[in-house]
């Protein structure tokens, strides 16, 4: 509408009274329409909700032969599945701004015709209203072309990557600032660029790759070199299994992005942790801690978000509880997310239709880490497992034996113990998914920034000015806990050194008088710090982020905070928020996330020198470190500004260092194949009763079957098909692997199925899938056999890595000879399959 046609049409009173009143109905109109589409300063800023998408895929890795990453036990080694890894991706945006509907355009199309059709508007009139019902057809200031006009594109693509996060939680140990660049390659390959934006919606600032912390997943994927000492160097097939299955489940998520909302509910779940440095916690003041005497010594809330699209469909939930991933013990050899990989089982079985298969479902379910670093799932304490006496309060020994001092869960062994802690979990947590009602609505935003750790000034309340320290590892670190003790017999709250361990370490590096007076009181048996051989053993820049998503604040923080630690973050944070006018904020803390440095105590605990303390590699002033840098990026978010960054960590990819040696050849005995059986099922079992067999199989190193599966039990139907019912990712099955000599030779695949006592009654039977791998022509005649000792003898293996370099030389200098005489083998991995004989389950 245009003042030269209201000013054209003054011939007549009546006229142009009509004129006035049809030119208020066009202002009204497009002031509605605009008030519909402009920013978040009112209640009419944009579409209601948010744009929300969840999606998961299998991350399980090598299932054979690799350390796990945890309790840092060189004898360790990956056995088979219990539990397949997930990796579990929440996008959360703000909407876009929204098309008109086809009946808005008809509307205000009808109105413009009408006034033309009255005034007989000249040329250049016509035109401005043609350019007018133009403008109409599509809002959106960043659309890349006029073809837009007639093919609109999705909300998706017109979300923006500035007002977006994506967070995903992963069952590994921890975070990885490798993976991290691995994974953002591959996002750069599968997602499309937003708009004109020219960044993907997930990106370096707003990703967010929390480990759940499970002590049960292959090791290998962080590039420093403390973590690499027990799992024989860096681990390819761990890191590409993880950052492949972390983009996908990116993309999936992504792909699955509809309007929506996210309801949030909190409340206590009690026995279910314990403090396993409770000495330590009482060093801190008694009047910050009575400020929590409903909790106690542990941080028992659960925080959840419940993501319900427009059409009512609940699509995922993600919470934070706090509690260590240690309920699977030190001796266990079999993959398992630990308790928060069961709760997220349980989770997502309960929610998805039945007969969906685990990580198949549309239902996403992930538990998080948060701050957990003094946090036990082992409920029934530390004892003396030779008098059953409780352990020394201070030290966790027993006649000053660290390794006899063990806490234990709930359960009758480390499986039920899993299971009790995970169901805890799952039950509060439904209960909280029942109940959530507070919507989340407002912006989305983020900060993020890398920080020197090693290097940061920090001003203290009283005005004195500190300083953070290159990275040391103390004498207690070598205790471990009593979750899993450490070797050489080290004690937790040690503030003393030993000549000979001091000998020792200096081999590596020795601390500087100013390195000692910065960790003071820590004794340093580690200074890992300033050691570059064969390269770096610690990070020293790490990333720090914010994300905002209405009146919700999650911290992704890179290492295990202390429950103090955790409270004393939070807090600070929240007092910068009110302060500024966000009444009730909720936050949480994500922790192990998108690096790691070990873990975060306050000073207090410090002094106290037990293993959280001892491995707190940043000094004393660690976490006021941390709290300054986190405030720092609270007051740049509510001030609209960017935050300031170190340069990002190098990419160590080209220096990474392996001796784990490959799977060289797998072989069966004399007559026999690939898949066949060597201990058959019984004729019938009952609900309850468990099945065992075992099949002459192959290295599952060969393929790690990412998304499938290395056994099926089958039931058969009314027409005589087979139907699968479970898979290597239920709870209910146990793959093990049982290997030949080091890396070659004979194995078996040993299956066991507990029968849950809902099974229908009818006809199953169990099948085994793998992969095998042949150097020349067939190789399934020859024959490898050797004793336990043997097969678990690290140094052994070694010897044959050296062997199979030995042997891969004189392959290299053959192989043209080879090709020219037309022997080349062509494929040198074939798969194979196998099934039980049938058996009745009544």
């Amino acid at each position: 509408m245009t003042m030269a046609v209201a000013c054209h049409s003054m011939a007549s009173p009546n006229t142009f009274l009509l004129h006035v009143v049809l030119l208020l109905i066009c202002l009204c109109t497009h002031a509605k329409k605009a008030a519909a589409v402009t920013t978040n300063t009112t209640n009419n800023e944009r579409p209601k909700g948010f744009l929300i998408g969840t999606g998961i895929y299998d991350i399980t890795g090598p299932a054979a032969q690799i350390n796990f990453m945890g309790y840092a036990k060189p004898d360790q080694t990956g056995h088979g599945i219990h539990q397949r890894l997930r990796a579990r991706t929440f996008i959360m945006a703000e909407r876009a701004i929204s098309l008109k509907s086809q009946h808005e355009i008809d509307e205000e199309e009808h109105q413009i015709e009408m006034i033309q059709r009255r005034d007989r508007p000249m040329e250049d009139e016509t035109k401005q209203a043609n350019r007018e019902r133009s403008l109409l057809r599509w809002r959106w200031k960043e659309r890349e072309n006029d073809a837009m006009e007639d093919s609109p594109p999705s909300e998706t693509l017109l979300a923006d990557p500035t007002k977006a996060v994506c967070f995903v939680s992963i069952d590994t140990g921890m975070g990885s600032d490798l993976l991290n660049i691995r994974v953002l390659k591959k996002l750069e390959e599968i997602l499309p660029v937003q708009g004109s934006s020219g960044k993907r919606l997930c990106h370096l600032e707003n990703l967010s790759i929390s480990g759940t912390h499970t002590h049960s997943a292959p090791a290998g994927f962080l590039q420093y070199t403390t973590f690499q000492i027990t799992s024989a160097g860096f681990s390819e097939e761990t890191m590409e299994a993880f950052a492949e299955g972390i983009a996908q489940s990116v993309k999936r998520a992504y792909d699955n992005l509809l309007p929506g909302s996210i309801m949030t509910a909190n409340g206590l779940l009690k026995d279910s942790n314990i403090n396993r440095s409770p000495s330590s916690y009482l060093l801190n003041p008694k009047s910050e801690r009575d400020e929590y005497s409903d909790e106690g010594d542990t941080d028992k809330n659960m925080l959840l978000l419940k993501f319900t699209t427009e059409d009512g469909t609940d699509i995922g939930t993600l919470n934070w509880f706090s509690v260590h991933g240690t309920s699977m013990n030190g001796t266990n050899k079999l993959i398992s997310g630990d308790n928060k990989g069961y709760a997220s089982y349980l989770m997502e079985k309960r929610h998805n239709k039945n007969g969906t298969l685990p990580g198949k479902g549309d239902f996403v379910a992930a538990f998080a880490s948060t701050n957990l670093g003094d946090v036990s799932p082992n409920t029934d304490g530390p004892k003396c497992i030779d008098t059953g006496l409780p352990c020394d309060v201070h030290s966790s020994t027993c006649n000053g034996k660290m390794e006899l001092c063990v806490a234990s869960g709930p359960g009758k062994d480390m499986l039920d113990s899993t299971e009790i802690i995970g169901r805890n979990q799952f039950d509060h947590a439904v209960s909280l998914f029942e109940r959530a009602s507070a919507e989340l609505s407002g912006v989305v935003d983020f900060r993020h920034s890398f920080i020197d750790m090693s290097n940061i000034t920090v001003t203290l309340k009283n005005g004195t000015t500190v300083k953070t320290c290159p990275p040391a590892l103390g004498y207690s670190f070598a205790a471990g806990t009593t979750d899993g003790a450490g070797d050489f017999n080290f004690q937790q709250g040690s503030n003393s050194s030993n000549p000979f361990w001091n000998m020792a370490s200096a081999f590596l590096s020795k601390p500087s008088t100013e390195q000692i007076r910065c960790h003071w009181p820590k004794p340093i048996l580690l200074n890992v710090g300033k050691v570059k051989l064969p390269y770096a053993w610690e990070p020293h820049i790490v990333p720090i982020s914010i994300f905002r998503v209405g009146d919700l604040f999650i911290l992704s923080v890179p290492g295990e905070f202390t429950t103090m630690a955790g409270r004393r973050l939070r807090r600070a944070v929240r007092d910068i928020l009110i302060a500024n006018g966000i009444v009730e904020p909720i936050i949480t803390i994500a922790g192990l996330a998108n690096s790691y440095t070990h873990y975060i105590a306050t000073f207090e605990e410090y002094q106290g020198q037990r293993y959280e303390a001892a491995s707190t590699i940043f000094g004393p002033h660690t976490l006021e470190a941390y709290i300054q840098e986190f405030k720092r990026l609270t007051h740049d978010f509510l001030n609209g500004q960017p935050s300031t960054s170190e340069i990002a960590p190098r990419d160590l990819s080209k220096n990474q260092i392996s001796i784990q040696p490959p799977v060289i050849v797998d072989t069966v005995g004399p007559f026999r194949k690939f898949g066949s059986m060597a201990i058959d099922a019984k004729e019938s079992y009952t609900r309850g009763d468990n099945v065992f067999v075992s099949f002459r199989s192959a290295n599952p190193r060969n393929n790690q079957r990412i998304e499938g599966t290395f056994l099926t039990v089958e039931k058969q139907d009314e027409s005589g098909k087979w139907q699968t019912l479970y898979v290597d990712g239920d709870w209910c099955t146990k793959f093990y692997w049982k290997g030949g000599v080091g890396h070659f030779g004979e194995s078996f695949a040993e299956i066991t199925w507990d029968i849950p006592s809902e099974s229908p009654k009818g006809l199953y039977r169990i099948c085994h899938q793998g992969t095998r791998k042949t150097i020349i022509g067939d190789a399934t005649t020859s024959y490898f056999s050797a004793p336990d000792w043997l097969l678990s003898n690290i140094m052994g293996s070694k010897a044959i890595h050296l062997a199979w370099e030995a042997y891969k030389l004189g392959f290299r200098f053959s192989e043209k000879i080879r090709y020219l005489t037309g022997t080349m083998v062509g494929a040198r991995y074939k798969d194979f399959s196998g099934c039980s004989r049938s058996f009745l389950v009544k």
